[in-house]
């Protein structure tokens, strides 16, 4: 009689209960109030909030910003992911570290260095000046601010991947005859585009809720480059709360389907690729 070799975890029952119970006190509840928060407003009201011109321009602002930050860190990210992966040089493991760093530094003190460099008056911000191209206090130095701190989303994403990946997949094309460009998008391509939808979604993600970076180098300036989470703190410390969670509402169901969305392009896209 063959027993079975017991589990170091308790079985599934109390695993999954405990699963549902720990998810259900840490987010549903959390948002299950933010929700409950918000039917206290009328039709009329949540409506009038929402679609208020200065609200409409941070949604703009802030989702506009994060899709850009994401799709530069896909490029950028897949880019440095390569090369710590595939080359060895002086200084490796200080860039791998470098790569963490916005996971370490507290966000304002992000925003603040950010902004010292790229102020009119700042290191870099003074040659720009005279270019024309002002990146302090303007949306393009929230994008700034969001590819910064969602750059290491992609690296570390992708990076276990291309430790993964069989070399001599690569080296098995390039005898039969493939050029580089062809290898990457037959060989490696396929292999790494789901792990960098992935770390696209977390740098998403990641953006969209991201305050303290922003705050200082964007200026806050309402229509130009006020961010949503800066309006909802302007709202509760207006002791408006209603509106605040008015606002969040909407940011949680935009990010949501969003993500949803997403999330189901990487399902869609792994599993196409499974069944060649």
């Amino acid at each position: 009689m063959a027993f079975k070799k017991p589990s170091v975890l308790p079985g599934f029952n109390l695993s999954l209960g405990y699963t549902i119970f720990y998810l259900g006190l840490i987010v549903l509840v959390p948002l299950s109030a933010l929700i409950f928060k918000t039917a206290g407003l009328s039709w009329a009201d949540f409506w009038q909030t929402v679609s208020n011109p200065r609200v409409v321009a941070s949604y703009r602002l802030t989702f506009g910003a994060s899709l850009i930050a994401a799709g530069i860190n896909m490029l950028f990210g897949l880019l440095v992911a390569w090369v710590l992966v595939r080359y060895s040089f002086p200084g490796k493991r200080l860039i791998d570290a470098m790569v963490d760093l916005p996971f370490a530094l507290p966000t304002a003190v992000a925003g603040i260095a950010l902004a010292t460099l790229y102020a009119p008056n700042g290191w870099i911000g003074q040659w720009l000046e005279p270019l024309g191209l002002k990146v302090a206090f303007t949306p393009l130095g929230v994008v700034l601010a969001l590819t910064f701190i969602s750059l290491p989303f992609v690296v570390r994403t992708v990076q276990p991947v291309l430790e993964d990946m069989e070399i001599e997949l690569e080296e098995a094309a390039s005898s039969l005859g493939a050029t580089r460009w062809q290898i990457f998008a037959k060989v490696i391509f396929p292999t790494v585009w789901p792990a960098l939808l992935t770390g696209f979604t977390l740098a998403f993600a990641r953006a969209i809720g991201e305050f303290g970076s922003v705050v200082f180098i964007a200026g806050n300036m309402p229509m130009v480059s006020e961010i949503t989470p800066l309006l909802i703190i302007a709202k509760l410390e207006q002791f408006d709360y209603l509106g605040a969670t008015a606002i969040a509402l909407v940011m949680l169901v935009a990010s949501f389907v969003l993500l949803l969305v997403i999330n189901l392009l990487q399902w869609w896209t792994a599993k196409r690729l499974g069944r060649r």
